[in-house]
């Protein structure tokens, strides 16, 4: 059986090592290649084997993962690469479709998910979520409104953090500026959106955007 061959850049060494011991234990994957930064290079050099996919943490901490992926696709071309985020901004996934990436997969998806993803790039699929890019945000989001039915009253408990940020989602603001906006990290802003999302049991940031609309709306 010939094994899919995989380097994993992620930066959280708990989560690298998760994600790694669980796709080794996948007959035709193999991890060949880890690292946690731009210094991939030299792990490539020493595994000496060229991966047929790369998956990519897309939020890095201390490099710019568009960035990355650009070297990625220079330097070895011929591989596929698959974006792992805890909740990707429509922007990133333009500017990931644009440079080639062939995947994006939640990093809260079960293995089971992290094996069809793969095989499905290696096949020469793209395995991605819709990207509207025709529609300006105001628009996408008066359009959420008109098809997601939310009762803002109901039974929603969002602490006064979470309510800042829901605010902020709604007036167009990116993780890393509403990072910036509350002074805290980008990492810290991801994780109260997966809160966010799970609380109001939505899935995308532009229904988060619709709720908050409409909850000013039914507001007195």
């Amino acid at each position: 059986m010939k094994k899919i061959h995989i380097l994993l850049i992620e930066d959280n060494r708990l989560l690298r090592e998760g994600i790694a011991t669980m796709l080794e234990r996948v007959q035709d994957l193999e991890v060949t290649a880890r690292s946690d930064d731009a210094d991939f290079l030299s792990d490539l050099n020493d595994s000496k084997i060229i991966p047929d996919v790369v998956l990519l943490d897309l939020g890095l901490q201390k490099h710019n993962s568009l960035r990355l992926m650009e070297l990625i696709k220079r330097e070895i071309p011929d591989t596929k690469v698959i974006a792992m985020d805890i909740l990707p901004e429509e922007t990133d996934i333009i500017e990931f479709v644009k440079a080639g990436g062939s995947g994006l997969i939640l990093k809260s998806a079960s293995i089971e998910d992290f094996i069809s993803t793969i095989r499905k790039v290696v096949q020469g699929e793209s395995v991605l979520p819709p990207v509207l890019t025709n529609s300006l945000f105001s628009q996408i989001i008066e359009n959420t409104i008109s098809s997601t039915k939310i009762n803002a009253r109901e039974s929603i408990r969002l602490t006064p953090r979470e309510r800042e940020i829901v605010d902020l989602i709604s007036e167009g603001l990116s993780n890393k500026e509403i990072a910036q906006h509350l002074h805290i990290a980008t990492y810290t802003v991801k994780s109260h959106v997966h809160n966010i999302l799970e609380k109001l049991a939505l899935s995308t940031r532009l229904q988060v955007a619709a709720f908050a609309r409409n909850e000013g709306e039914q507001k007195p």
